[in-house]
């Protein structure tokens, strides 16, 4: 879903509109979404207000220090919209490339599925749920749907970015089609399953355009705190207009605090950092999993993510590679390796499963065997059938099978041979080990058995350790017997696995792990994993999936890579660790700015504060200019982080937290005091203060 054109022309495009929404969003409408940044909104209208009245001789201070004040004032606003609107820029840059892939196509509406040749031609716009649809060779796919009939190549990297085609055929976990997808071979029969202007391609387009995000929870109870502290502080200010003139009588030095410091210290101390920032994380959030081919239907499920600490994986193509491969040849007694090799290879050379090119290879690499070609065997390949489970060839008067034990035993049984105990022994042996025994015989004498072996995905081992140091616990599901499930689990590394896997056991494993206070995270693309995708917290439904699995999730991988589901947990960590290392950045530059400033505002009237002056700004005016324009300053400064997020680190939750504190609280302690006075420095240097 990569944005196409230029990289360098295409960032320079999202800038300059991000540039003009910062001003279109000076609207009271939008700004009042925030209210943190809407308290620095009416200050900046206010200042500029009092700026007005010099003009008339209303107000004594000087006109320049209140300009620079509201200008300051504009700035941050201004900058607090500028990180919302890049932000936003992403995502709709992302909606507009997914635009480019939707356009109305003429489809073919068949009467019947048994007719291909009985169609209407129509608009895409026109069809309806249940519309049977044929498409050909070169055909844009009109509308979502179900494959009915056929087999073909689908091009989909208009949505997923990946160039290689995709298959696509009826029944099975691999029906599921998408409008705006490009047929490259063959043919389909669709059934649609999706109004006009409700396919997956147009929630993929509102989803992924920022604007139309919704907060989440988190962001809600955060946004309240900042609030209520913003209220605080509105309250502190408001009453030192009142105290400041009792005491300057009193003491009779100094003079009251002006309605613009009081502005400019209330824009200082508010939460103002993370205010202007929170909306950019969580949209830059989305972004980051929209990037990765992550299609979330809500801010919430990235938000769970970050939370997970229970995760369900599937083992064929997510811990395993999806194919068994072939790893040993284990003769019986009295035959060599050699021979039971070549006897496998020639019963494999016409076997265009994984498994049957695995031996084929494996028989190559150890003994230098090559593939013979059948026509000159005379031979003929027998194919494998759910019948008799066995599959083989024939030629020049020798019969070769290999298959599951009980069907070659029987195999061998019925021709008057014999079936040797030492060839139970192995099979057993492959069983317990966690691989699948392929028995094979020829001319009705069993040579040996070929161990199958489930292929564990290089590091996978690793990442689950990874898991495990930030207390996430992982486990495998399979429809393997317990004694094969037990074995691969061993060897990925997961911390438990459920064998024989049903979608009873499976909702039965969520719920009870729920129950007990846990967020579980799981990935699935078949109708039979829809109710469980419907109970997890995090649910990964795979494109190439069924409908069903699909419309359970919250979650739906483009890419179809089930592994993905460890890389959403750590976008939504990221997300929750950006938010938390900037509110406390935000809340520590507070503090610095309060005993930064407040000593230098009050000391015309309480000459004894000028000793808390460790700083030694110049003067009052100085120190607020200093403070209210670092205010601005930071905020653009932090864009590139709370758009890029805090780095990933694989830690625990407390050891995070109290790496977070450590950088981003003590710095947010000392940046202020470093900036203000050199600001204050470069401000004293000009004549400005």
């Amino acid at each position: 879903m990569e944005e196409k054109g230029n990289p360098h022309t295409r960032k320079q495009a999202i800038y300059f509109e991000a540039i003009k929404q910062s001003f279109y969003k000076l609207s009271p409408r939008v700004q009042i979404a925030n209210p943190v940044m809407f308290v620095v909104y009416l200050g900046a209208i206010l200042v500029s207000v009092l700026y007005g009245l010099t003009f008339a001789g209303i107000r004594d201070e000087r006109a320049g220090y209140i300009l620079a004040i509201a200008l300051i004032l504009w700035f941050t606003v201004l900058f607090a919209n500028f990180a919302e609107a890049i932000a936003e820029g992403r995502g709709k840059a992302q909606a507009d490339s997914l635009r480019s892939a939707r356009r109305d196509v003429a489809a073919r509406k068949l009467k019947a599925a048994d007719n291909r040749e009985d169609y209407t031609e129509v608009l895409s716009s026109t069809l309806k749920k249940g519309d049977l649809v044929y498409v050909q060779s070169g055909d844009q796919i009109p509308m979502d749907g179900d494959v009915i009939e056929g087999a073909a190549s689908v091009d989909e990297s208009a949505i997923t970015g990946e160039s290689a085609p995709v298959i696509r055929e009826s029944g099975g976990d691999r029906s599921a089609v998408t409008g705006g997808t490009t047929l490259v071979s063959d043919w389909l029969v669709i059934r649609v399953t999706a109004e006009a202007g409700g396919s997956f391609l147009d929630k993929m387009i509102s989803m992924v355009e920022g604007a139309a995000r919704k907060k989440t929870p988190n962001e809600v109870a955060l946004q309240i705190l900042l609030v209520t502290l913003t209220l605080i502080f509105l309250v502190v200010t408001v009453t030192l207009l009142p105290f400041t003139g009792f005491a300057s009588r009193q003491t009779g030095s100094g003079s009251a605090i002006s309605i613009t410091n009081c502005i400019a210290l209330l824009v200082c101390l508010a939460p103002t950092t993370i205010g202007a920032l929170l909306s950019s994380i969580g949209i830059a959030g989305m972004s980051r999993l929209n990037r990765a081919n992550v299609l979330a239907m809500s801010g919430r499920a990235i938000e769970a993510a970050g939370d997970v600490d229970v995760l369900l994986l599937d083992k064929t193509g997510t811990i395993t590679l999806g194919n068994r491969q072939a790893s040993e040849f284990l003769p019986v007694r009295g035959v060599t390796e050699e021979e039971l090799a070549d006897a496998a290879q020639l019963s494999s050379l016409a076997d265009e499963t994984a498994e049957g090119r695995s031996i084929v290879i494996l028989a190559k690499e150890r003994f230098g065997i090559r593939g013979r070609e059948l026509s000159r065997l005379e031979a003929v390949f027998v194919e494998f059938s759910a019948r008799t489970r066995m599959s083989g060839i024939d030629y020049q008067g020798n019969e070769i099978r290999k298959g599951a034990a009980e069907a070659v035993k029987a195999f061998v049984l019925e021709r008057g041979g014999t079936y040797p105990e030492e060839c139970d022994w192995i099979v057993q042996r492959v069983a317990n080990a966690g691989g699948t025994p392929l028995v094979v015989a020829k001319n009705g004498t069993v040579l040996g058995v070929v161990y199958l072996k489930d292929i564990v995905k290089n590091g996978v081992k690793e990442r689950f350790e990874d898991l495990r140091k930030m207390g996430i616990k992982t486990i495998m599901i399979t429809g393997d017997n317990p004694m094969t499930a037990a074995a691969i689990a061993a060897e990925a590394g997961v911390d438990d696995f459920l064998a024989e896997a049903t979608p009873e056991a499976k909702l039965a494993l969520i719920r009870d792990y729920q129950a007990k206070g846990h967020l579980v995270a799981m990935t699935g693309d078949g109708t039979n994993d829809a109710p469980a995708l419907a109970q997890a917290d995090v649910a990964v439904a795979m494109n190439t999936g069924t409908q069903a699995a699909k419309e359970a999730g919250n979650m739906v991988d483009l890419d179809s890579n089930p592994t993905k589901l460890i890389d959403i947990v750590k976008i939504g960590k990221q997300l929750l660790m950006t938010r938390g290392a900037l509110t406390t950045f935000s809340v520590a530059n507070d503090v610095a700015k309060y005993f930064a400033i407040i000593p230098v505002l009050f000391f015309g009237i309480f000459p004894q504060l000028n000793a808390l002056n460790f700083m030694g700004l110049t003067s009052s005016t100085s120190a607020i200019l200093s403070a209210i324009l670092y205010n601005a300053l930071i905020i653009i400064a932090l864009i590139p982080l709370s758009l890029r997020g805090v780095k990933y680190r694989e830690m625990p939750a407390s050891k995070l937290l109290g790496r977070n504190m450590l950088i981003y609280g003590l710095g947010g302690i000392v940046a202020p005091f470093v900036a203000i006075k050199l600001i204050d420095v470069l401000l004293t240097a000009a004549g400005i203060a």
